[in-house]
């Protein structure tokens, strides 16, 4: 059935309605660039058929700075604001005496659960897990009532009101070892650094024109970019989607382990926003673990409520599973690449050429100097071998500090293993090893790198998702990789795997494979085939396509129902100012004049006509009970809170 997108052009619908997605990020698309940008922008462009309001929290003052991507007609920037600088709300407005009961209560519920000792401080009979996370809850969909009730949480946030319960939760019995220690400079820095990761409860994103009238939350990651979704999942039943590629626990984890700014520099280069704190001096331990246990609370909870979880591979998943994820609601999705200017790469030749070539950007975690002492062993069996370190973009004049620093010292280390050595006295020495650049005149595509290689060598200390190796697989290229991250779940015994950190074992696979020029051949061959069958973006959009269908399909008429008549008219608007939501068109109605009888199920004709339910917008539609978002979605627990509009047990009549 033909429909018409909110741009006004035609477009193919799925199941007789034009489905709507709320995408929700932060720190990337549509303000990053690389592979961050990449899955969101090829999605967004490949499932055309679907509607993208797309909902953005900014993690620094740089990212708006960069060029916005250009987006499709299918999606729009429904919604944008900042977790920095000045906080948002109307200045001077105070809190009345109820409400700053109530902020008190709900505050305390969360800070309490952060500051609380993990399980191996605990005494016998102290809270558990799952008494902790019920705790963080009450006290997180508290404030995010409070706040749609008008309260100005913001101002709370930053008051007194907000120290004292955090001074309580942090001196209190009970409370972590390193909490303890916390003064007030500290409490006055954590109660800031909350109050911009809580800035999703007071947007203005989840009315009818809003987070009301999509059909699905997809959030980018389990941290502050799936606040929105849990509350539209709470206020309108809306299912929300998790997506993982880079597990931004874990990377808080390594940046506070770290305590440095190569941690923050890695986790932008990931795609991520930089764990950061705000531009002051170096945050106290107490600070860090305060916030630590918040980010971990709010995944553990993302975890809970989501109706499904994908993360990217193995490693992501046992992270998840770890915090607290069902593995009923996990479903690995591998991140995809174009694979269409790979596969113009010939064959490897089986000669007796000796090139091994190194792709990727330049950062100590990298191990080069791994690689340059396993080369020099490979050099005592292959004198004409030479080896590529090909810088990747922005890996020349543009790179950081600490990355320019290590490229020098592994240029001084090629040097004093590799002299130049001349064939006579007329002739310049060459260096076995050179260091190059994706766009250089002897690079100047990535084809290009991978197309000159015998061996594609990944030596990296620390690795997530290896894209390049997945691009010199597409090329049909025999690889030697360190078993880090994913790169034995991608290779799949297409290439050989060897330990992290170990020259010699790196040197001996090296040399296994140079010698062998039949057996690169098969493995370069079996690369390419595994590489096409599992990695491309077209089963990545396909993945993502039928989990959408699945999910909608779970909760007919729960999610876009709430836009109620307004959203089946069609309702269109501009887009919106930093901080605001805009009201998007469409609904599952009519688009365009072309009928849809199928749009809306049955029962949520049914139970619209019985009226607007309790607690909801005006046009609200509520699912009957066995088509309800929180039932059957593996939900493993009861918080203290209840449902949207019900207050928790024990506190009816409370103001």
């Amino acid at each position: 059935m033909a429909g018409v997108s909110r741009a006004g052009t035609p477009i193919w619908e799925d199941g007789g309605a034009v489905v709507r997605i709320g995408l929700l990020t932060e720190g990337g698309y549509p303000y990053a660039s690389g592979e961050a940008q990449g899955w969101c922008d090829r999605l967004v462009r490949d499932l055309a058929a679907h509607e993208f309001a797309l909902y953005a929290l900014s993690a620094e003052p740089g990212e708006e700075s960069r060029e916005v991507a250009e987006l499709p007609d299918n999606a729009w920037l429904a919604g944008r604001a900042r977790l920095w600088g000045p906080a948002p709300g109307a200045p001077g407005k105070s809190a009345g005496r109820r409400q700053r009961r109530r902020f008190a209560e709900h505050f305390g519920e969360l800070a309490a659960a952060c500051a609380a000792a993990p399980a191996g401080e605990c005494a016998a009979g102290g809270p558990t897990v799952t008494d902790l996370a019920d705790r963080f809850a009450s006290g997180l969909y508290g404030l995010a009532d409070l706040a749609r009730d008008g309260a100005p949480l913001t101002a709370l946030l930053r008051s007194e009101d907000a120290l004292r319960p955090l001074e309580a939760a942090c001196h209190g019995a009970g409370a972590a070892t390193a909490v303890q220690r916390a003064r007030v400079p500290d409490l006055v820095t954590a109660a800031d650094v909350l109050e911009a990761q809580l800035r999703p409860l007071v947007l203005d994103w989840y009315g009818p024109g809003g987070l009301a009238a999509v059909d699905l939350c997809h959030a980018a990651s389990a941290g502050t970019a799936a606040l929105p979704g849990l509350l539209a999942k709470r206020f309108f039943g809306t299912p929300l989607l998790v997506t993982e590629y880079g597990v931004r626990l874990r990377e808080h984890y390594l940046a506070g382990v770290a305590g440095s700014s190569q941690s923050a520099a890695s986790s932008q280069a990931a795609g991520g926003p930089p764990t950061a704190f705000p531009p002051a001096a170096s945050p106290s331990g107490a600070v860090r673990a305060l916030l630590t246990a918040f980010r971990r609370a709010l995944a553990g909870e993302t975890y809970a409520r989501a109706d499904l979880i994908t993360p990217g591979d193995t490693r992501a998943r046992r992270w998840q599973e770890r915090c607290g994820a069902d593995p009923a609601r996990l479903r690995t999705v591998h991140p995809g690449l174009d694979a269409r200017p790979f596969t113009a790469v010939p064959d490897a030749a089986p000669d007796d050429s000796a090139t091994l070539v190194w792709v990727g950007s330049i950062a100590p975690d990298k191990d080069l100097i791994g690689l340059l002492h396993a080369f020099a062993e490979v050099r005592r069996e292959h004198p004409a071998a030479t080896l590529r370190i090909i810088a990747g973009p922005g890996g020349g004049a543009g790179e950081a500090p600490e990355a320019a620093a290590y490229r020098a010292q592994c240029e001084v280390l090629a040097a004093q293993l590799f002299p130049d050595e001349a064939a006579d006295d007329r002739t310049a020495g060459e260096n076995p090893v050179s260091f190059e650049e994706i766009g250089g005149p002897t690079a100047p595509t990535r084809l290009d790198a991978y197309a000159s290689a015998t061996v594609l060598v990944l030596s990296n200390g620390t690795e997530g998702f290896p894209r390049s190796l997945v691009e010199a697989m597409f090329c049909g290229r025999a690889t030697v990789s360190t078993d880090t991250g994913a790169v034995r779940e991608v290779i799949g015994g297409t290439g050989l795997v060897v330990p992290p950190r170990n020259p010699r074992a790196l040197a001996d696979a090296c040399r296994a494979l140079l010698a062998d020029p039949e057996r690169r051949a098969r493995l370069g061959a079996a690369a390419r085939a595994r590489a096409l069958e599992l990695f491309t973006d077209e089963r990545n959009t396909a993945a993502f396509r039928g989990i959408y269908l699945e999910l909608i399909a779970r909760a007919p008429g729960g999610a876009a129902g709430a836009v109620g008549a307004a959203g089946r008219a069609g309702v269109t608007g501009a887009a919106g100012s930093v901080g605001g939501a805009v009201a998007g068109g469409g609904g599952r109605g009519a688009a365009g004049g072309v009928p849809r009888p199928f749009a809306w199920p049955a029962e949520a004709r049914m139970a619209e006509a019985a009226g607007t339910p309790a607690g909801g917008p005006p046009g609200a539609v509520r699912a009957p009970s066995w088509a309800r978002a929180d039932r059957g979605c593996g939900q493993p627990r009861r918080t203290r809170y209840g449902a949207a509009g019900e207050p928790a047990a024990g506190q009816a009549g409370r103001g």
